[in-house]
């Protein structure tokens, strides 16, 4: 990995700060912040770290560090994260195109001018980098969304969109969780479940974790929409 640039440390709180890498959406920058994050795994004084594009909020017990002191443990850290192993799983999500499960496929392509099917190819076709998980336990925020397909989100968000929600948004790509407001194109719907109290794992994807998008049939998705229900992991991982 590359030298890590030199971090801008802002306090959040009392109790928090932000350590930031840059100000873009880049796999190198967040590669960083992902080393950087398990570099600081077991420090006494850490409470809890919550990975981002390109920064990594520090939650911290302040009586057990200064501001100053953690201010500087934190910049020395960033220098020698890029030594933290690389990590991430590869995962194949299926996905229902189009229909009641993506009611904004045929629009999007139109804007585009493009058939939905090429829409399909296009969204179907890079390998993502889960980049964060965020807004809602499990919402994971992708990259790598080829860019003759970017779209500005929608002017009027809906106030409710379904659980497994595929979608675009700008020059994200997002697995949705849960049923949530949004303002992104829904594309299409997959059956897996990325939150699931109860199960083993909670979550399925990770910062760092890769995505490919497999088309499915409508009936397929009930197949596998029933069996993530009962807790099966339906997602594919790379071999």
């Amino acid at each position: 990995m590359a030298d890590a640039p030199e971090p801008r440390i802002l306090p959040c709180g009392d109790a928090a700060v932000a350590v930031e890498f840059g100000d873009a959406i880049d796999p190198a920058l967040n590669a960083h912040v992902l080393a950087l994050d398990a570099v600081l795994a077991g420090r006494p004084w850490l409470v809890e770290t919550v990975p981002t594009y390109r920064s990594l909020l520090v939650h911290y017990d302040p009586t057990a560090i200064g501001f100053a002191e953690l201010a500087e443990a934190l910049v020395e850290a960033s220098r020698t994260a890029g030594t933290a192993p690389a990590s991430g799983a590869t995962w194949t999500i299926p996905v229902a195109y189009g229909g009641e499960h993506g009611i904004d496929l045929e629009a999007t392509a139109a804007v585009h001018g493009i058939t939905p099917d090429e829409l399909v190819r296009r969204h179907s076709a890079p390998t993502y980098r889960v980049y964060m998980i965020g807004f809602l336990p499990g919402f994971a925020y992708l990259g790598g969304l080829d860019p003759t397909i970017a779209t500005p989100r929608r002017t009027t968000p809906r106030l409710r969109t379904p659980p497994g929600t595929i979608s675009i948004g700008g020059v994200q790509a997002l697995v949705a969780s849960i049923e949530a407001p949004s303002g992104w194109h829904l594309l299409g719907r997959t059956p897996v479940r990325n939150f699931m109290p109860g199960r083993d794992p909670v979550f399925l994807l990770r910062p760092g974790d890769r995505v490919r998008f497999r088309r499915i049939d409508p009936e397929t998705f009930s197949e596998l929409d029933r069996a993530a229900a009962a807790g099966e992991i339906v997602a594919e991982p790379a071999t």
